[in-house]
């Protein structure tokens, strides 16, 4: 692939992304196939690896977004931010929470038959979830247009989303109370 238009290294970046990406998914049926007796439990494994690599970004992105608010629009630490911000989410969080999606909804069904109340609150909160993630996608082009969207305050409230939500996906999925 030969890389095009303004960012070059942009272009290289998303390419190493979905390779990372397509060996990641190949080794995954693999080990699911070849060990079929503790699928389960890989997949398992991989899920949480993948929520634990989406929470980092989900934590993390508005963290910058309110660094970003201080600097000045068009000056080189706004661009660093801009391809701090964008390589977060396309190269950590994106593919972080649609392998944690995958694994998670292959658990629900294998172990569970998509029964239980706890499994239908988690899913709620993890539907809430892939939303603030989706606003978060969404500021990151508005900053990415030298837009500053919402206060600091904003997103110094929002920062929290995902560790509450987390809690309650957290407290389902080991308490499973209903």
């Amino acid at each position: 692939m030969v890389a095009s238009g303004p960012n070059p290294a942009g272009s290289r970046a998303w390419l190493r992304a979905t390779v990372a990406l397509i060996v990641f998914g190949v080794i995954c049926a693999a080990v699911l196939y070849a060990d079929a007796d503790r699928a389960y439990l890989w997949a398992k494994a991989l899920h949480i690896i993948a929520v634990i690599a989406w929470m980092a970004g989900l934590l993390y992105l508005p963290r910058l977004f309110i660094y970003h608010f201080d600097t000045e629009p068009g000056s080189t630490t706004s661009e660093l931010f801009k391809v701090m911000e964008k390589r977060l989410l396309r190269i950590i969080m994106n593919p972080a929470m649609v392998i944690a999606w995958c694994f998670g909804l292959y658990l629900a069904w294998s172990a569970f038959e998509f029964k239980g109340g706890w499994l239908h609150i988690k899913l709620l909160a993890v539907v809430l979830l892939s939303a603030v993630h989706m606003h978060y996608a969404s500021a990151v082009r508005a900053f990415g247009r030298d837009e500053r969207p919402r206060t600091q305050r904003y997103w110094r409230i929002m920062n929290e989303a995902p560790a509450l939500l987390m809690i309650v996906i957290v407290l389902m999925v080991v308490l499973k109370p209903f």
